[in-house]
């Protein structure tokens, strides 16, 4: 968690941002990832050139003595941040718009650069050079506070409240899952360190960074102490596709200041015919668009065999199933439609993860978890891809609280249910015998095959009534005539304590 002073000082820079006339939440995120980059470009050269010194082995630096920009060659040193920052205004604004971001857009031919590819079509949008110039203060005043502060994981933070400026902007807010239902989901997966992770709408990449943040706690030193599975992990592991350049930017410097080298983000249409991928991937964590139809003539005829529809809802399902290995598994935010929706490609998409794959859960959440940017009812669903069937019992869990408030607010309350869920569910050989009073409950799939594979947790949950018993009429209306008289005797002595 970012707070006090570090907290503020981020808000200093918005809030330069706006004063310059850079609103938007997504481009100042996205000026702020490229100024992050240059920075971090320089700060990586010089440790790599200190360990390379140590080593006694030769190292060439990217600043090298002359870079060719264009038909021009100048001295690489000036495209450092370490020396243009000391530049005045006016000078600063011409190297950075003329040879430093033209620097970058080149690095791709230099293979141990991972950030390099992200940065390809970087557009430089401060509009003058004391704008500039403030930014670059503000953002070296961030980078020592940084320093000083030295946890595990600081500059993740920095990046995470960033973000979290776009869910404050309202209309782009559909771009982040909050942060606590991707760690419940995460959690319940317990990722493994040889898993093949993907998110094929990955937005800000917050599943794969909240999994490789959970890999680095949980499971550090198997995969730290092991070059096999260190390459793995920083390498193979994280997938993610997004249609929004934007995004795919900011998701991908997400997941770099959290520490992952070289992430796999990628721009592609993940229901098109361009995503080719098939029983490629070990787990699938996302919360796919909700945004409608799509034009059938654009979808994959793949996805379309299992279900044919323009939803896109649906459609994101079969996507997983083409995509995920043989026991791969599948944790998914869906709208609450999906689970009982009446159509054919509803019921068809059902009966498929039903009957032919093994589906685990279901967790109904409130409709205020995605407040204030939509109040739509959601619901997670946890399957394994088999193609052999193997549902038995799914065990459903009724969320009625998450922490927050469920209005606009969003405000911390003592109710979470989160805990309780991501217990149980490690244990569900204990969830066999509670009743379908409880929170949470084990249905037969013969169940859901009977009510049309309806996987609406009101379909089988039960209301106990208790029956309340009442005192006699006669009794309630002698209770009343003696509060009756007794205010009658108060009202009598306050008279005759006004009229003294």
């Amino acid at each position: 968690m970012i707070t006090g002073e570090l907290k503020n000082k981020i808000d200093s820079l918005w809030d330069i941002f706006a004063a310059g006339g850079l609103v938007n939440p997504l481009e100042v995120i996205e000026q702020i990832t490229y100024l992050m980059f240059i920075h971090d470009l320089d700060e990586s050269d010089n440790l790599r050139a200190k360990e390379s010194a140590m080593l006694g082995l030769p190292y060439e630096s990217i600043f090298a003595d002359e870079v060719k920009i264009g038909e021009r060659t100048i001295s690489g040193s000036q495209l450092k941040w370490s020396v243009f920052h000391d530049f005045p205004a006016d000078r600063m604004y011409s190297v950075l718009q003329e040879w430093v971001f033209p620097f970058i857009k080149t690095l791709h031919r230099d293979k141990n650069s991972a950030y390099s590819k992200y940065m390809d079509d970087a557009i430089f949008k401060l509009p003058t050079p004391l704008v500039l110039s403030k930014v670059v203060d503000s953002l070296d005043e961030i980078y020592k506070m940084m320093n000083e502060i030295q946890t595990v994981d600081v500059r993740g933070d920095v990046y995470e409240y960033l973000l979290s400026k776009i869910a404050q902007s309202g209309r782009n807010g559909q771009f982040r899952t909050p942060r606590h239902i991707i760690r419940m989901m995460v959690e319940m997966m317990d990722p493994s360190s040889d898993e093949v992770i993907c998110d094929p709408a990955c937005g800000t990449s917050g599943f794969l960074v909240v999994s490789g943040e959970y890999l680095k706690e949980k499971k550090k030193e198997e995969i730290f102490f092991n070059r096999q599975k260190k390459d793995h992990y920083m390498n193979h592991m994280f997938h993610g596709y997004d249609m929004d350049r934007t995004m795919l930017r900011i998701g991908a410097m997400n997941m770099m200041t959290h520490g992952i080298d070289n992430p796999f983000i990628e721009y592609r249409d993940s229901l098109s015919d361009q995503n080719s991928d098939k029983d490629k991937y070990s787990l699938v964590l996302a919360n796919p668009p909700f945004k409608g139809s799509l034009d059938a003539e654009s979808v994959s005829g793949d996805l379309l065999k299992i279900c044919k529809t323009k939803k896109t809802e649906l459609l994101f399902l079969a996507l997983f199933l083409r995509i995920l290995k043989i026991g791969g598994r599948c944790a998914c935010i869906v709208p609450d439609g999906v689970l009982f929706g009446s159509s054919k490609a509803h019921k068809d998409i059902r009966k498929e993860i039903v009957e032919n794959q093994r589906l685990e859960a279901v967790i109904s959440m409130p409709s205020g978890v995605f407040k204030p940017y939509a109040g739509v009812s959601t619901a997670i669903l946890i399957f394994t891809k088999t193609e052999h069937g193997g549902t038995d019992q799914v065990w459903f869990y009724d969320m009625t609280a998450d922490g927050l408030s469920l209005d606009d607010k969003r405000s911390p309350v003592a109710e979470n249910d989160i805990p309780d869920i991501i217990e149980r569910f490690k244990h569900l050989d204990m969830e066999a015998d509670r009743k379908r009073t409880d929170k949470s409950f084990m249905v037969p799939k013969q169940d859901i095959v009977d009510n049309g594979y309806d996987l609406s947790i009101n379909k089988y949950k039960e209301i106990e009534y208790v029956a309340v018993q009442y005192p006699p009429t006669s009794e309630i209306m002698t209770n009343i005539r003696e509060i009756e008289m007794e205010i009658g005797k108060e009202m009598d002595e306050l008279e005759r304590l006004l009229n003294l």
